[in-house]
């Protein structure tokens, strides 16, 4: 969107962090509402107290990569490196026949399809 680059290394551990946090979260949630905790309570009992605590560490670690996530965002607006036109070799119309970043109107004219759209090229 601004012809910068993410830095791929902070993209993982974002992933990873959201990943695991989402699941620790959301799974917990479930396995507690199939014990009968209900939905929406700001109140619970006591036997549930563990795992709501455990859901909201899951939370925290999804927060933390969210976080993480906007910290990689902001720095790569900044000293990213330039994205250029197609920088992962793709052969799709929105990447095969744009610069980065895509003008206002993306092609000066109809584009010619030359190639099969699942015909990836090397990078």
């Amino acid at each position: 969107m601004f012809g910068r680059m993410y830095n791929h290394f902070w993209s993982v551990v974002a992933f990873v962090f959201v990943f695991v946090g989402f699941n620790l979260t959301f799974m917990t949630q479930f396995f507690l509402g199939s014990k009968g905790m209900p939905r929406r309570y700001n109140d619970y009992l006591p036997e549930f107290a563990n795992l709501n605590g455990f859901s909201s560490v899951g939370a925290l670690i999804q927060g933390i990569g969210y976080t993480i996530i906007l910290i990689n965002m902001i720095a790569s607006l900044k000293w990213g490196k330039p994205a250029g036109p197609n920088p992962w070799g793709a052969r799709t119309l929105e990447w095969e026949h744009t610069t980065s970043p895509p003008d206002e109107h993306n092609f000066d004219g109809v584009p010619v399809i030359t190639h099969d759209p699942y015909d990836f090229k090397a990078s």
